[in-house]
């Protein structure tokens, strides 16, 4: 079963869509007690930093997630500022993250020579694949892009994918059971279907 966190921000329709395509069972979950009881989670997200954490904190969700995911070793995918928020922080606000993953956030630099301006928006390649997540996806599929920061290589040991926007920036990570990417598999036609196929058969 894979539970989708409601927590009013991301596609959660079009996760779930997918999924009942897939023959995957699938819910939606928006309390403490529906966390306890998941098997695998995603955690989804639009917007900014800031009110990402604002409104997951709002839920009263965070404690049983934290035990979830820290203690009971659940299996998580944060999708875009869902990946952004299990990390460290962001240039994009001042609150902390949630510190899953030693992972910090900087703002792309607009580059007139480069034809670089944020947001980086629409379709871009994913290289250096190091994880089941990505099976049968080739090295340098695309997939859909729409956000202003990005994962910096500080720690690069927490990365399974990489982008070149201008810079090169990690857009896929992991620790143990905490998964996340950057881009939208959600909107990312074949392959990202096969990436969320394979997340709740391997991961």
């Amino acid at each position: 079963m894979i539970s989708i966190i409601d927590y009013g921000l991301g596609n959660i329709l079009a996760f779930q869509n997918i999924y009942k395509k897939l023959n995957i069972p699938v819910n939606i979950i928006n309390n403490q007690n529906e966390i306890k009881k998941a098997k695998k989670l995603i955690l989804p997200g639009v917007g900014s930093f800031d009110w990402a954490i604002k409104s997951l904190k709002g839920t009263g969700m965070l404690p049983a997630l934290n035990q979830a995911i820290l203690t009971d070793n659940i299996p998580i995918l944060g999708v875009c500022v869902g990946m952004q928020i299990m990390c460290e922080s962001s240039q994009e606000g001042s609150s902390k993250g949630l510190g899953w993953i030693n992972v910090r956030f900087n703002k792309f630099n607009k580059n007139d020579d480069k034809q670089i301006k944020p947001p980086h928006m629409g379709w871009n390649s994913v290289f250096s694949l190091k994880s089941k997540l990505f099976d049968n996806i080739k090295n340098n599929s695309y997939f859909y892009f729409l956000h202003s920061y990005y994962a910096t290589e500080q720690n690069i040991q927490f990365s399974i994918a990489k982008t070149e926007y201008g810079t090169s920036f990690i857009s896929g990570i992991r620790n143990k059971n905490i998964y996340g990417v950057q881009f939208h598999p959600e909107k990312s036609h074949e392959d990202g279907i096969q990436l969320l196929k394979n997340f709740a058969k391997y991961c």
